[in-house]
């Protein structure tokens, strides 16, 4: 609808409505003394030219500091990666933009379609059967899937690692509190290796670890998964950077009944935090207690294709007390921004993506590793580790640093306040070779 201005005569009959001969009227009830001071205080230039305003707007923009004149070396869970033009450009398409839960299989192929893709890509970067159509984010994600390990298992004893997001920790004890489980988070220490297996009994629901950890780290975790299978207890695998997929082993390799991820990385721009997504699968012996939706593919009596959500119960919506979740929508449009990432990467592109960032971290590690008052407290990585600072907190370095104008990491006080000492380096492709060199070099000033 265009806006159309109003006339003199539009303005007329409108105040001859209200019975009034003039607009000043309308502010009778404010003192006239008050009102004068108002008008005279207020000092406003001349109007200006759609153009004049938009140079004017322009030059004033020049005064801000953007984030694009610094070298970021953030992470801690929201690694920062290069989302190509095309999947903005296709999401923005009015049949996408608007993708929503498609509960009309007959005028939603489109989405459902994309949807299934998306769970077959999951799946597969997974290593298990079956994957849902999405989750809010990752940190949802690991409580739904204690969630499910709970309903599965009917044991009440959790196992959480201490490597494990502390974000997604503090979600998932909240979310599962009220639900009777046992909960158990194995205390955080950045020096030394956990020992899970030990505190696996036969009372032990489920027990989730992370791959890469907090800190970067990456794990085989030897035994583990025989030691729950002997107890009859879920392994499950979650972690902040799927990308590490396409290198590390994949959590059905690991021996996981149920993994989870963080997917924003791949599929949108990191503002302020969001909007994000959480990947999902699980074995097909599970399948039916798994949250969310799933998207089938099926051929009408003519042999024609045709996609439509199956196993979403109907208690989910009305006897929300049996329902196996009380998600009440996905995150269709970043599951297709997802999806359109990774069928453009190919199954080669995601591992070539997955050898570059290594190799920019390796190249980082390298630089640094020698460094008179740094120690590397990671004997393995993919893209991000942490470092031990001697003589200088974390957060000093990271002041100084960005003087140089770079963002040197993210600081472990910021969820461990006892560790003010170590920073945490994420490197990803979008780190140049030039500014990897600029960072080792202003490190080792500072």
């Amino acid at each position: 609808m265009r806006f159309l201005p109003l006339q003199n005569d539009d303005r007329s009959l409108m105040m001859s409505d209200i019975g009034i001969k003039d607009v000043e009227e309308l502010f009778l009830d404010i003192p006239s003394d008050i009102r004068s001071k108002a008008i005279s205080s207020i000092d406003l230039p001349e109007g200006l030219s759609e153009l004049k305003v938009a140079n004017t707007l322009k030059s004033l923009s020049k005064q801000n500091i953007s984030c694009d004149d610094y070298n970021s070396y953030l992470g801690a869970g929201a690694n920062q990666h290069y989302i190509p033009a095309l999947v903005n450009y296709i999401i923005s398409r009015g049949e996408f933009l608007t993708s929503y839960t498609p509960y009309q299989p007959e005028v939603a192929q489109g989405t459902l379609q994309v949807l299934f893709e998306y769970q077959s890509q999951v799946a597969k970067i997974m290593g298990l059967d079956v994957a849902n159509a999405s989750l809010y984010d990752g940190a949802s994600a690991l409580a739904e899937s204690i969630a499910m390990a709970l309903r599965i298992n009917k044991k009440k004893k959790v196992i959480l690692s201490g490597n494990i997001h502390p974000y997604y920790l503090e979600t998932t004890t909240t979310f599962i509190k009220h639900l009777g489980a046992e909960i158990e988070i194995v205390p955080f220490n950045p020096y030394e290796e956990e020992d899970l297996i030990s505190k696996i009994d036969g009372n032990t629901c489920c027990v989730a670890v992370a791959n890469p950890d907090f800190l970067g780290r990456v794990s085989s975790f030897n035994g583990l998964s025989e030691k729950c299978k002997e107890n009859k207890a879920l392994l499950i695998v979650t972690g902040s950077e799927p990308l590490a997929l396409g290198l590390i082993k994949s959590p059905a390799e690991i021996g996981a009944d149920i993994a989870c991820y963080e997917g924003s990385g791949l599929c949108g721009k990191l503002n302020f935090g969001g909007p994000s997504l959480g990947l999902f699968a699980t074995k097909k012996e599970y399948m039916r207690q798994m949250p969310g939706r799933v998207v089938g593919k099926t051929c009408d009596k003519n042999g024609k294709e045709g996609y439509v959500l199956t196993l979403s119960t109907r208690e989910q919506h009305i006897r929300r007390d049996k329902a196996t979740s009380n998600i009440c929508s996905n995150a269709g449009l970043m599951a297709t921004a997802f999806s359109i990432h990774m069928a453009m990467l190919g199954g080669v592109g995601f591992k070539n993506l997955a050898k570059l960032n290594h190799s920019k971290a390796v190249a980082l590690y390298n630089g640094i590793k020698d460094a008179k008052n740094v120690k590397v407290l990671n004997k393995t990585f993919f893209n991000e580790f942490a470092i031990k600072l001697n003589g200088i907190k974390a957060d000093e370095l990271i002041e100084k640093m960005m003087e140089k104008k770079i963002f040197a990491g993210v600081t472990l006080n910021k969820f461990y306040k006892e560790h003010e000492d170590i920073l945490l380096i994420s490197v990803t492709e979008c780190n140049k070779s030039k500014d990897i060199a600029k960072f080792i070099t202003a490190l080792l000033e500072v």
